[in-house]
């Protein structure tokens, strides 16, 4: 059994629009080896390719209006309704939401926490995959070195209490190990057992990351991983989404 190790990569600067963050993620993380998994904070990634909005940009509409309850700011449910391609349950101004790239998730991902500034909301990247890939590319080209890269983001889940982080990027790893036929040590055949690897390592790299600390992303090392999966692959098709 392999030991795992999670780094934080701390000492990395207030990130903000057309900010190389690999550069300085790479300044500030430990020489990177083969096999490490980079988790990066889908903050840090939002910021530095621009994705945020100011509060005072945005007109609510009456649908936004109508949703903002108990105090909350119509023009941030604005921003959740520009986001969202399906909106899946409303509690009071609680949106639960589908975004443009299939996740379900509260707000469509729009988040007003660790924020540049007072007045602003950061919204999810337009394509979390492809930034993953810019990233591990450019650690490549400025360290040598090829690692798997995750973006993770914090999602709630059906039935259970608290937040864990999952992937929403990805790009040098698998983000799927199918164990069906094998056979565990009593001989039974497994048949329906797929680990969602990605996720589970991005919730690891979370205990490091924090909320309030202000460290952006994490190395994961101790993993022999090898493949070249997305994100986009974790998220369930409608025609097994036993819950549409």
């Amino acid at each position: 059994m392999n030991e795992v190790r999670v780094i934080p990569v701390a000492g990395v600067p207030d990130v903000r629009e057309g900010d190389d963050l690999a550069a300085l993620i790479a300044a500030a993380a430990p020489p990177l080896e083969r096999h490490d998994v980079l988790v990066v904070a889908q903050k840090a990634i939002s910021k530095a390719e621009g994705r945020v909005v100011r509060l005072d940009e945005l007109e609510p509409s009456a649908a936004a209006r109508e949703l903002a309850q108990d105090g909350a700011d119509p023009r941030q449910l604005e921003a959740v309704l520009r986001e969202a391609v399906r909106i899946v349950r409303t509690r009071g101004s609680l949106v639960i939401a589908e975004t443009r790239h299939g996740f379900v998730c509260g707000s469509a991902g729009v988040d007003a926490s660790n924020a540049p500034q007072a007045g602003t909301l950061v919204l999810l990247p337009l394509d979390p995959d492809a930034s993953a890939a810019r990233l591990r590319e450019r650690l490549r080209e400025l360290t040598g070195t090829a690692v798997g890269v995750l973006v993770s983001d914090s999602f709630g889940r059906p039935w259970r209490l608290g937040t864990t982080d999952v992937a929403i990027g990805a790009a040098g790893i698998p983000v799927l190990l199918d164990l069906n036929g094998r056979r565990d040590p009593t001989g039974y055949e497994l048949h329906a057992t797929t680990i969602a690897v990605a996720d589970e390592i991005a919730s690891a790299a979370e205990l490091v990351l924090g909320k309030l600390d202000g460290v952006p992303a994490a190395v994961v090392r101790g993993l022999q991983l090898e493949g070249e999966g997305k994100a986009r692959d974790l998220v369930m098709p409608p025609e097994r989404d036993l819950f549409r």
